[in-house]
């Protein structure tokens, strides 16, 4: 027996899985960007999803793995002052399903970060040449590692905050520490740490496409270090030099690096350029028929009427 809606049989089908077709020239309207947008959120949720599900059977050991920087906090500080109290809470009913809930969706992020990269960099540049996917491949397997390096960055250091942090504790005080919202601030912390590792890959990446040019990158390079090591101090949680520079060194090294393979490429195109061969990988971008439509406006082709 079918069921029926309004005497129409519905029909179940995953015709709304498969990506929306890209037309030969890579041009794409308004409303296919959007539909291409719909797609990829629709791929990133799930395999976010999936991830999160696989995550939960090991929560436990996930939320063992993160109380680790407190407890080499705690140790360290106990050595220092012997009469420093500390006791982890959890408040609520709810907290612990929340805090696994929450443990478990981070997990999910990480795990899944090669497949929400892939669709992010998929819809950003849907216009590029065939020979110029390459530069998909290139993008998604240095940014997951990347990303990975930065939330491991961010753990390491961790328990050297937390014991400064710790350490304004005073004489015959108990810290009352609650495990929800310190693993929110854990988390919270390892996750910028990974974003923060992204931000040079997609400088290059912006480069590759012909938005950054690589003289802008040096104009500009002094600016960029100072606000590096500025993130760095806001981004960590103690007030330590330490935290600061395993945030701003591996940054500065990934943007000065990330120049570099600017400048070769600029040099390449230039080269290809001069050759004739005008070709690079911005070129899809300026095909794009929504950007066309926008800049261009309801009165491109010049017609106006008059009253």
């Amino acid at each position: 027996m079918s069921l029926t809606l309004k005497g129409r049989p519905l029909k179940f089908s995953l015709a709304w899985l498969k990506p929306p077709p890209l037309p030969a020239d890579g041009s794409m309207t308004l409303f296919e960007h959007l539909r291409e947008l719909r797609y990829r959120l629709v791929v990133a949720s799930l395999a976010i999803l999936v991830g999160t599900i696989v995550a939960w059977f090991y929560h436990d050991e996930l939320i063992a793995i993160l109380m680790r920087p407190y407890n080499i906090a705690v140790e360290t500080l106990v050595a220092k002052k012997p009469d420093a109290e500390t006791l982890i809470v959890n408040q609520g009913i709810a907290s612990p399903f929340t805090l696994a809930l929450k443990v478990s969706a981070l997990a999910g992020v990480i795990i899944t970060g090669p497949v929400w990269l892939w669709q992010l960099w998929a819809f950003i540049v849907p216009g590029l040449l065939a020979k110029e996917k390459k530069w998909a491949l290139v993008f998604i397997g240095a940014a997951s590692p990347l990303f990975a390096a930065g939330v491991a960055v961010g753990y390491i250091v961790m328990p050297k905050g937390i014991q400064v942090l710790l350490g304004f504790t005073q004489s015959g005080v108990a810290n009352l520490q609650d495990l929800n919202q310190f693993l929110s601030f854990l988390m919270r912390v390892m996750v910028v740490f990974g974003v923060a590792f992204l931000i040079p890959l997609v400088v290059l990446m912006l480069n590759i496409l012909g938005v950054i040019p690589a003289h802008y990158l040096s104009k500009y390079r002094t600016y960029v270090i100072f606000g590096t090591f500025v993130f760095g101090a806001v981004a960590t949680p103690s007030t330590d030099p330490f935290s600061m520079l395993a945030l701003a060194a591996p940054m500065t090294v990934l943007f000065l690096a990330a120049e570099v393979i600017a400048h070769l490429l600029d040099r390449r195109k230039a080269r290809r350029v001069a050759a004739g061969d005008g070709g690079q990988a911005g070129a899809g971008l300026q095909q794009d028929q929504a950007l066309r439509d926008l800049s261009e406006g309801p009165d491109a082709d010049g017609a106006t009427s008059t009253p």
